[in-house]
């Protein structure tokens, strides 16, 4: 199963967020749950840096990312940031409600803003 946990701030910000596992959904490379999720999940990151100019900090690895947007970002581009996230959040939930036994999300706040 894939395991994505997205980190809220105390305001309801997204501060991270981290995939985990796979889908088996179906053989590798025909897994349209696991291509779903890494195209959604990486093309979110890949559309906040080239429209916001902010380059979040990656972790990847086999069935794994985290992403972590830095602090101290100007607020109209903290915003477009946001946006482009919760998009994120939105693809990544149709995913689940399609695939629920293949892809769980998760929402946790952090105790510090």
């Amino acid at each position: 199963m894939i395991k994505i946990t997205i980190n809220r701030t105390e305001s309801e910000s997204i501060q991270s967020f981290e995939i985990s596992g796979h889908a088996f959904f179906a053989d590798r490379g025909k897994d349209i749950v696991c291509a779903g999720a890494s195209a959604v999940s990486v093309g979110a990151i890949n559309a906040v840096h080239a429209l916001t100019g902010v380059t979040p900090e990656i972790e990847q690895g086999d069935g794994f990312l985290r992403c972590i947007i830095p602090e101290n970002i100007q607020n109209d581009i903290f915003e477009k940031v946001q946006l482009l996230l919760e998009g994120m959040v939105i693809s990544l939930q149709t995913i689940e409600e399609e695939y629920g036994k293949h892809i769980k999300i998760t929402f946790k706040k952090w105790e510090v803003e």
